[in-house]
Formats: C-alpha cells, structure tokens, sequence
C-alpha cells in the first residue's frame, strides 16, 4: 500500500510532441441526466476538459441536454427523446459507443451514472449497456445502483467504480463508514478482488484497489461537501481513461486532482466553495 502524490502526474502527463491530432488525448463519452438532473454530465465534462481532454460527447435526455448545450460552446451534446434513459435507448448509447470508439482511434472511455435517476428500467438499461460494453468506463452515482443489482457486468472489464460510503455497502453489502481505516483498505481489496474490477471509495482518505495493488489519497478539503463535487472527480478519471491510463492509475490520479483543486479552492473560498471553483483550480495541480 503506498499513498498517492503529485509525483503520478509526472507518469500521466509527460510532455507533449511537436505535432498531435485531435483526439489523440482522448474522447469521453458522458452518458447522463434526466428531466430533473442537467449538471451532473456538464460538470464531469467540464472538469474532464479541464484534465486535459482532447473532446466530450455528452448523451442526455432532450431537456438536460439542451441545458448543458447551452452551458459552454465545447459541450457537445446528443438528446434523446424520453424523459430519462430507457431500454429502448440502449441500441443507440452501443452505436454512439462504437461510433465514438472509430472516431477516437480507440482513445476513448465513458462515463456513465451521473443524474440518470434510479427507475427500474434505467437501472437495468444501464447495466445492459454495461455488460455490452468492453471499453474503459466509470460508473458513478445512479450507474453504481445498476451495477449493485447486476455485479456481474464489472467482472474484469476496464471499469473504475466511484462509490462513497453508502454506495460502497449497496455495491458489496459491507458497512465500512465506522471502521478504522486499516480496515476499511483490507475490505476495499477484498471485494475490488471479488467483484474483479477497480474501486475508489471516496472517504476522508481515498482508498483505490483493483484487489492486487492498493493506493490511498490524502489530498482534500472539509469544504468539498457540496453538490457535483463526485462529478468533477469521475469526469477527470473518464479523461484520463481515454488517453489510455490504467483504471488503477487513473482512479488514484483523478482523485488526487480533484482533492487538490479543492484544496486550493477551498483555501481561497472556504463556505463558498462549488464544483465549478474546482473545475477551475485544476489546471494548477496538472500544471
């Protein structure tokens, strides 16, 4: 178990060649929203850009997608015509996957979950995509629900999942919140190796395992309690998914990025402290 540090942003971003083509850093897919829920997918998006990708697709429900358009000029973003994700939707969320897939050359990844809400139906649409889907993914927030009552569509796919406490005992059935952190870190290993998949449980400290290797992150604020701050995070693992870095090294970068542009928001802002203030802090910590 070793913890995280600045020196992983020096294996994630080595400088750049003289001549790159777009998409050479990675194209996201941001699969989210519903009627109720627009920010979620536009704050993953925006602190995906922010984490040095090359483009986002954002697929969402008309009305979030329309919002999130109109949010920022490089937000591209698909409406679908129901309310929320339903299971007549999945034959498009697979052809805009393998679509997004040729387009990138293969540097893509999705993240998936954010404001989808949790109806029967898109819950299990959400899994269905899932065991559908081999390319690297997050799974956040409402997608971390389909994936507790489908836990076979994580077995040893290049999936990253982003629960907090609560989450993490939906997902695995194990309370965590009240133990000790040595042993919070021996269970995370534990059902990252039952599960067969990669988990960042997000707590006061960090812990990140694939059931072999374990890293823990420290960086953070008391001020990062607000709304959308879960999204910031899963949007920079999903960018650095797509430029081709390991689900483990990605989860534990991400995490360490989004705790220290919280820090260094916090520090200024304090109570005032959003996710946007985040968003805009991280190009001191990849800087």
């Amino acid at each position: 178990m070793s913890k995280v540090t600045k020196d992983l942003l020096q294996t994630i971003y080595p400088p750049r060649p003289s001549e790159v083509r777009k998409y050479d850093y990675g194209l996201l897919l941001v699969i989210g929203g519903s009627d109720f829920y627009s920010g979620a997918p536009a704050l993953s998006a925006l602190a995906a850009f922010k984490a040095g990708l090359d483009m986002v697709r954002i697929i969402a429900p008309k009305r979030a997608a329309d919002i999130i358009a109109s949010f920022s000029p490089v937000l591209a973003a698909y409406p679908i015509a129901n309310t929320r994700v339903l299971k007549n939707d999945l034959p498009l969320l697979l052809e805009m996957t393998a679509s997004a897939k040729a387009t990138a050359r293969g540097n893509v990844a999705v993240l998936i979950g954010g404001g989808m809400g949790r109806t029967e139906e898109t819950l299990q649409t959400i899994a269905d995509y899932l065991a559908h889907t081999d390319i690297p993914a997050v799974i956040d927030a409402d997608g971390i629900h389909a994936a507790a009552k489908n836990p076979g569509v994580l077995a040893g796919k290049p999936f990253v999942v982003t629960p907090n406490t609560f989450e993490f005992a939906l997902l695995t059935g194990k309370e965590v919140r009240e133990l000790p952190h040595e042993e919070r870190v021996k269970v995370v290993q534990e059902e990252a190796t039952r599960l067969q998949t990669t988990i960042l449980l997000k707590a006061a400290i960090d812990i990140v395992s694939d059931g072999k290797e374990i890293l823990t992150n420290e960086t953070g604020s008391p001020y990062m309690s607000g709304g959308g701050l879960g999204d910031t995070l899963s949007g920079i693992i999903g960018a650095l998914l797509s430029r081709g870095i390991s689900p483990m090294q990605a989860a534990a970068a991400g995490a360490y990025i989004n705790g220290k542009a919280g820090e260094i928001a916090g520090a200024k802002l304090k109570e005032s402290l959003t996710a946007m203030d985040v968003i805009d802090a991280i190009p001191q910590v990849i800087g």
